[in-house]
């Protein structure tokens, strides 16, 4: 397959685009902005294969959408482009109205165009796999506050109920995919997904943003008490599932994929710390300096911060259907991906300190940045 990968600079559509170019022998055409968090050394591993090109293009340039569908006639669109950070969706939620929405109104439009002009061959086996977010779910009941909580998860028949500007935004892209099958008759699938972690992570996000505070030795940030609770989905797990469904999924229908692996956020970053204490027991900078003090222990640095506006308690997502219907399930367990997680960024000094050279500061919504 050709396949019109949308953020693919991106974490997410990054993980995307390398299984599909370096695992699956996919011809993938990478169509990004490249704004903050897009970083084209996220592909460099697949950049040099004939099979793969780039296309530095904003999803609500309808014209240079046009030109990259004539030119690469692509045989489906996975379309991961979206403002995906909730603490910046606080601060700024017309930039997520913007790309989110109106973005995805307009690569719709684009593509709906291409499609209908295609051979009749080519327009029956084409899709549109849009990735979304379990946020678009709203939050599930607490064991704290509910002791049936955990009997409680995301299926694909949940009704939307968004907490945030960026799970709105989320939301109200998800309807218009839908919107455009049951009008237009375009050929769409839909997925949404827990929270990802891995590899290529721009370290606003919670577990990049505690392993590189970590390393400098910094305040990790705990929003409110931390017993928040998240499914994490490993990110090259969930690459896997996208292709499987791009090439298998019904048409019309919705597929949730998690990871099976529910955790309140302190213990992410206990987990964290505990690695770090094995791998590397002290900061590697601290005060600016090497740290050598042989006493450290990582926890000793968790802060617990002023809790962010609108705080999903609860997350956890059913992943019975896209097991049953297309075989999939999560390779990594927690632990398992959270120790190559860890070890990577311990080996990738050089990709982050290019991106802590921009404008990001390791500073998160409710911490006073140092």
């Amino acid at each position: 397959m050709k396949i019109l990968v949308t953020g693919g600079a991106g974490f997410i559509g990054s993980a995307v685009v390398r299984h599909l170019v370096g695992d699956r022998g996919d011809s993938v055409v990478n169509v990004d902005k490249l704004t903050y968090a897009g970083n084209l050394e996220n592909v460099a591993t697949v950049a040099d294969s004939a099979r793969y090109a780039f296309e530095q293009v904003d999803i609500c340039n309808r014209e240079r959408l046009e030109a990259v569908f004539a030119d690469h006639q692509p045989d489906a669109v996975m379309h991961l482009a979206a403002e995906s950070h909730v603490d910046r969706s606080i601060d700024g939620p017309a930039a997520f109205v913007q790309t989110n929405v109106a973005g995805t109104c307009t690569l719709l439009e684009v593509t709906t165009a291409y499609w209908q002009a295609l051979p009749d061959a080519r327009r029956d086996a084409f899709r549109f796999h849009h990735i979304s977010t379990d946020e678009v779910y709203g939050d599930l009941p607490h064991p704290a506050s509910d002791a049936n909580a955990l009997a409680h998860q995301f299926t694909e028949s949940t009704p939307y109920t968004p907490s945030s500007p960026y799970s709105a935004s989320k939301a109200a892209s998800d309807h218009l995919v839908r919107a455009w099958l049951r009008t237009y008759g375009l050929p769409i699938i839909v997925t949404n997904c827990s929270n990802n972690y891995g590899p290529y992570h721009f370290p606003e996000k919670l577990v990049p943003h505690i392993i590189l505070n970590a390393l400098h030795g910094k305040p990790l940030p705990v929003y409110g008490a931390g017993d928040n609770i998240r499914d994490w989905l490993y990110v090259d797990d969930h690459a896997r599932a996208l292709r499987l469904v791009v090439e298998r999924g019904e048409i019309g229908e919705t597929y949730n994929v998690g990871g099976n692996n529910e955790q309140q956020n302190i213990d992410v970053v206990h987990a964290i710390c505990d690695i770090l204490q094995d791998v590397q027991p002290t900061p590697l900078w601290h005060g600016g300096k090497t740290n050598s003090d042989d006493s450290f222990n990582y926890r000793s640095l968790i802060t617990y911060v002023k809790d962010r506006p609108g705080h999903d308690r609860r997350y956890s997502i059913d992943t019975s259907k896209i097991a049953r219907e297309l075989s999939w399930q999560p390779e990594e367990t927690f632990a398992s991906g959270l120790k190559k997680t860890v070890q990577w960024y311990l080996d990738n000094e050089s990709w982050w300190r290019r991106v802590l050279r921009g404008d990001y500061r390791l500073a998160r919504l409710g911490e006073t940045a140092s």
